[in-house]
């Protein structure tokens, strides 16, 4: 066992000591160690129980014969960073977690890895550590919150956000928000919609890390509890049998999540995640492979925000694996691929049937023939774009507009609110990038207030940075090379012509190819936005969004 390193042998007699100075016996000792890594916070509405979660896998570790070790690692709350410097520091904590974990389980040399996450940056951060640590694995995660009610409206954070936007547009007053804010979110689990953390958990369970049910289950139902006790007993089964996480993490792992992805409409963040995920794994994903993938699969949900249903209208239609099973009788996915089951992805679904076909569409009666998500290229992204085509407005698929330029997040978010953006303009926020934010924040309150002011069919938003998993609209992100390394965006003037072509898969500045070189010729990188600390340290070793934002 990895452990005996440091609990075997006379001359391990003052590890030992140290282990019982914690009240361990030799009897837990002479068993595998567990590492159990619990997120569990008080600042976030997704992990605010994971307490519970943790006890519960604990209690499997034990009855399986294993000895749980609990640690911890932090976890940002990406809607209260939202819209603030707080936002630079969200991404940027994947990798804190990532590199904490791989600290913690070398130092102290565990058997095994149960991780307990459940939102955004947290999710992938973990997945990420156990592909670089290679140890037996397994993830559960905390569960989704369930979707607010106000009257007969169903209601989630993205209505928040939202509500800001209309209420400076005089279309709700500020009593109708509070209303709004005191149901949105009602209780603990992540945010309801098929926003970031809901997709990461989902395609958790695709890529074979998870038990199935780990997307879809209830924060607040008792089967979550079952679930994580069950995790706590398969990873002893993991490290008997020494199944690892590169064992399950291979290439058409990926492009089975990929496929799954298009098919729910996962938010545009799963791709940075899975190019990180799979960089650990040491597994490269290409973004044209994206597009690939998108063209060849259908979208069978329209989950919040692209449509009125919520994480638990997935779970109570069947799940994500009743989605994989009607994927598989087009023979979309790899069933072979083996998964922390133990059993192959197919073995899994075998059992699993929609039970609500407006929730999951039949596999030839799709909301559309391609996949939810689209990455786009052209002369303004050169290595890359990416958007939720799921949630975009049948009328803005394609789109032509004037350049409204703005070099930081908040200058656009300002103009918005006081009315300066117009019917057709093209939003352009650049500087927001993994180096020029630094930290390449979500910007989930410009999109919102456009969509809450109903300008969603008519405007356009574009960045370096990253929109939200709640974001709907002509939203487009993820743009490469970013602002701060000299990409075409830096140079993009006021009212220049932007021609978006997503049915297409183009991005354009309607300019000519001399001019653009000549504009980049004479750009100069501003001043670093910060230089100093944890976020001046990763500006300077994190790369491009098209290959994950992965640090160097």
């Amino acid at each position: 066992m990895i452990s005996d390193r440091v609990k075997k042998g006379i001359e391990k007699a003052p590890h030992r000591s140290l282990f019982k100075a914690m009240g361990y016996t030799d009897e837990e000792l002479r068993r595998p160690l567990i590492g159990v890594v619990n997120s569990q916070n008080e600042i976030v509405p997704g992990h605010i129980h994971l307490d519970t979660i943790v006890r519960a896998v604990k209690d499997g570790i034990r009855m399986a014969g294993g000895t749980p070790v609990e640690f911890s690692t932090i976890g940002v709350c990406d809607g209260i960073a939202m819209n603030h410097v707080g936002m630079k520091y969200s991404l940027a904590s994947r990798e804190l977690i990532a590199d904490s974990i791989e600290s913690m389980a070398v130092a102290h040399a565990f058997d095994g890895l149960v991780l307990v996450p459940n939102c955004d940056k947290i999710v992938p951060g973990m997945l990420m550590a156990c592909a670089r640590l290679n140890i037996p694995s397994i993830l559960v995660s905390g569960g989704p919150m369930l979707a607010g009610r106000r009257g007969n409206r169903v209601l989630d954070l993205n209505s928040v956000f939202e509500g800001v936007g209309a209420v400076s547009a005089g279309r709700i007053t500020e009593e109708e928000l509070k209303e709004i804010e005191e149901c949105a979110c009602p209780g603990c689990g992540s945010c309801s919609g098929m926003f970031t953390a809901n997709s990461m958990n989902c395609l958790a369970e695709v890529l074979g890390m998870a038990l199935p049910g780990n997307g879809t289950v209830p924060a607040v139902y008792a089967e979550r509890v079952r679930l994580a006790k069950k995790a706590g007993m398969k990873i002893m089964e993991l490290v008997q049998k020494n199944i690892r996480p590169r064992d399950i993490l291979t290439a058409e792992a990926f492009e089975n999540a990929l496929t799954v992805d298009m098919a729910l409409g996962c938010s545009t963040n799963s791709v940075l995640h899975l190019t990180a995920i799979a960089h650990e794994a040491g597994v490269k994903i290409d973004l044209d492979v994206v597009n690939s993938i998108s063209q060849r699969t259908p979208n069978l949900c329209r989950l919040s925000p692209a449509g009125p249903y919520h994480v638990e209208d997935l779970y109570a239609a069947g799940g994500v694996q009743a989605v994989m099973k009607e994927l598989s009788k087009k023979s979309l996915l790899r069933l072979e691929l083996l998964t922390v089951t133990g059993c192959s992805l197919g073995a899994n679904i075998s059992d699993a049937v929609v039970l609500d076909h407006e929730v999951i569409r039949p596999v030839d009666q799709p909301y559309s023939a391609t996949g939810g998500i689209a990455v786009l290229k052209g002369n303004l992204a050169p290595d890359g774009a990416v958007v939720k085509r799921a949630a975009v407005a049948p009328e803005m698929m394609v789109h032509q507009g004037p350049a409204r330029v703005f070099d930081s997040e908040e200058e656009a978010f300002d103009a918005i609110l006081k009315g300066r953006i117009n019917k057709g303009d093209v939003v352009v926020i650049r500087y927001e990038g993994p180096k020029g934010g630094p930290g390449m924040k979500e910007m989930l309150s410009p999109t919102s207030a456009i969509a809450g002011m109903g300008l969603d069919k008519d405007v356009a938003l574009l960045t370096d940075g990253r929109f939200s998993g709640a974001t709907r609209g002509a939203s487009i992100g993820h743009i490469s090379p970013e602002a701060m390394e000299g990409g075409p965006i830096a140079v993009v003037n006021e009212g220049d012509l932007i021609c978006i072509n997503i049915t297409e898969g183009r991005l354009d500045i309607m300019i000519s190819q001399e001019e653009l070189r000549e504009r980049l010729a004479k750009w100069k990188a501003p001043e670093p936005k910060i230089k100093h600390g944890y976020l001046g340290r990763y500006a300077r070793l994190v790369t491009s969004a098209s290959t994950g934002a992965v640090l160097k």
